[in-house]
């Protein structure tokens, strides 16, 4: 009556369901890497500053003498949207060169047991340890 939970071919062996199971977490893996990137706030940002910091550079380059005039002889929108541009450019590089990376199943298992052996993850004990 005693059951085993060994396979006959050896528990190590990877079979066709542990495959495709592994198969299945990757794609999910690939899927969230790929909805982390999309929806990365540095994109956001720096999408609307390029809309807008074109949108003022446009605007400033047939800026009338009487608008300048207005700002002291001073191009404004142009600059603005000149550094507008700068920064919305700054996000896009950035997200570009330094991408969202999530957290794998070990990191995650790894930071709900640290959470739980300190505190249960209701927010003690886990701040810096400096804080105290």
């Amino acid at each position: 009556m005693s059951e085993s939970n060994e396979r006959p071919d050896g528990p190590d062996r990877p079979t066709a369901e542990t495959e495709e199971l592994a198969q299945q977490v990757e794609e999910l893996e690939r899927k969230s890497a790929t909805a982390s990137r999309l929806f990365d706030v540095r994109r956001l940002i720096g999408g609307l500053f390029l809309a807008y910091g074109l949108i003022l550079v446009i605007v400033g380059a047939f800026d009338s003498d009487a608008e300048i005039a207005k700002a002291e002889d001073v191009r404004i929108n142009l600059w603005t949207g000149l550094g507008m541009l700068a920064l919305g450019l700054f996000f896009v590089v950035w997200q570009l060169l330094r991408p969202v990376r999530p957290p794998s199943a070990e990191e995650l298992a790894e930071a709900m047991d640290t959470g739980q052996g300190q505190g249960g993850g209701h927010g003690q004990g886990q701040g810096r340890p400096d804080d105290h």
